[in-house]
């Protein structure tokens, strides 16, 4: 059961900081402001964190195309480490609450009348710690961090998911796997079906690994129903037909994301 949230955020991110100090205005809630890179485990203070049910991190997203954007994501590593965390590792996430999330943040990104695209990343970077987590970020050049409306939409949907959460017992849980690290597939999925996906292990990790599948699976902390493949985003037939070897091997049952009504 998901009952307590921690915010997490660091003072060196003007986005960050933004955020953290419109959720103080807006309601009480438990913070952990810390001085350095919320990316690395090492800054953290995980006796602090390890009570809590579920962890927010309330951060920066950095891109080369600058876009402005509102992002979620579950933090891991597949592969190479994106700036923290363990190679292969993942953190424990809840798929239920990252949709619920992502719909807080739809509706007040639509009210607001904000001019930013909201999406859904494949799951990368730190830290690695072992309660649910989420990363919730304002994108992509230091212009959109200052950005003062943007950080009240994004702390306006953190509040709202907070106060209004309750688990949804119908909801189907799955992993996706396939597609660009920006989720417009999976994106589609989690806001209009009835499907909660957790992390997402994009086309750019493969050849993809029977570890990784697992992995995925093990740390969603519902049960997972079955896998969402981005068919056209998993490249060559042989990569198609060796992940269907590892999901049928393990009796994982999978889907298109094409056979999910949304």
């Amino acid at each position: 059961m998901i009952n307590k949230f921690l915010i997490v955020g660091t003072k060196i991110n003007p986005a960050s900081r933004n955020i953290i100090m419109n959720l103080m205005d807006l309601g009480k809630f438990n913070f952990h402001l810390i001085d350095g890179e919320m990316l690395k485990t090492e800054n953290l203070d995980l006796s602090k964190i390890n009570e809590y049910d579920l962890v927010i991190f309330a951060s920066k997203h950095k891109s080369e195309k600058s876009g402005k954007t509102l992002s979620i994501h579950a933090p891991g590593n597949f592969k190479e480490v994106w700036g923290g965390g363990v190679a292969g590792r993942l953190c424990p996430t809840s798929a239920l609450f990252s949709k619920h999330l992502f719909a807080s943040l739809n509706k007040n990104k639509e009210e607001s009348e904000l001019r930013y695209d909201i999406t859904m990343e494949a799951t990368h970077h730190g830290p690695l710690i072992d309660r649910p987590s989420v990363f919730i970020e304002i994108g992509g050049s230091i212009e959109e961090w200052k950005d003062k409306k943007a950080s009240f939409v994004v702390a306006k949907a953190i509040r709202d998911a907070i106060e209004t959460w309750k688990e949804n017992p119908y909801n189907e849980i799955a992993v996706g796997i396939g597609g660009p690290h920006y989720c417009p597939s999976f994106n589609k999925i989690q806001l209009n079906s009835n499907v909660a996906i957790s992390h997402i292990i994009p086309k750019y990790v493969f050849p993809i690994t029977e570890e990784m599948v697992l992995e995925s699976i093990n740390k969603t902390i519902e049960e997972v129903d079955f896998v969402v493949l981005d068919w056209k985003g998993l490249g060559k037939a042989e990569e198609r037909d060796k992940l269907i070897e590892i999901l049928e091997k393990n009796y994982i049952n999978w889907k298109k994301t094409g056979d999910i009504n949304k």
